[in-house]
Formats: C-alpha cells, sequence, structure tokens
C-alpha cells in the first residue's frame, strides 16, 4: 500500500507553475511527480491535482501514456481498477524535471517580477 499523496502537493505558489520549461502539456509534470513513488489511481491523483477537471487529467494521462512515459493498466478484479505508472522513459524525466525545479525555485523572484511587470503592460512599452 502506498502512501497517500498530500492534498496540498502542489499549492498555487508551487515553483513548477512557474516554470517555463515544459515537459509535456501544463500538467504533465505534476502527474509525473505524483507517480515518481509507484503507481496510483485516478482517484488517488485527483487529491494533490484538485485543480485539474477530470476530463483534462484524463487528456494529459493519455498523452503521457502515448508518448511512453506512463503506463495504464487495467486490473479486472472482483472490484475493477485503472492505476498508472511511470514507464522507464518516464523515470529518466525525473532528473531533467527535478533540475528544472531547482532552476525555477531559484530564480522565483525573478520569475514572479517578469511575470508582474508582463501583466502590469510593461510589455507594451517596446517596439514591434
Amino acid at each position: 500500500m502506498s502512501v497517500p499523496l498530500p492534498d496540498d502537493m502542489f499549492d498555487e505558489l508551487c515553483p513548477s507553475s512557474l516554470n517555463p520549461i515544459r515537459f509535456g502539456d501544463k500538467w504533465a509534470p505534476l502527474i509525473i511527480r505524483c507517480l515518481e513513488h509507484g503507481p496510483r489511481r485516478f482517484s488517488e491523483l485527483r487529491v494533490p491535482l484538485k485543480r485539474v477537471s477530470p476530463k483534462v487529467l484524463t487528456q494529459s494521462l493519455r498523452s503521457l501514456e502515448r508518448d511512453g512515459l506512463v503506463k495504464r493498466t487495467v486490473y479486472a478484479e472482483a472490484t475493477p481498477h485503472v492505476e498508472y505508472e511511470l514507464t522507464p522513459l518516464g523515470r529518466s524525466i525525473l532528473k531533467p524535471m527535478a533540475i528544472a525545479c531547482a532552476w525555477a525555485a531559484e530564480h522565483w523572484d525573478e520569475l514572479l517580477d517578469a511575470r508582474e511587470s508582463y501583466d502590469n503592460g510593461g510589455h507594451l512599452d517596446r517596439a514591434g
């Protein structure tokens, strides 16, 4: 039995939300992090990924499966269920993701300042 994923694993101020380096779609890195320590059911993934609609989470999981990063296993037992887990290829992306997350954490203030400046019209000052 795996340890439950924490509800606050990805809060609004998570550095991953500021990370300009993308691995798949917007939610893929968070899903990969959730699967880092072993297989999970869809309902388990929904706990820390509560901001993601079930439809979008399904689409992201299918995309990760298509790319060979996630394996989907259907268990046709008395109580059928599905589990998702990282493939060896998916596990190989954990180290580059950790480096990208560390970079985002190190440059957190600069990223926030840049986004705030842009959102406040700072991008309108340049020519072109």
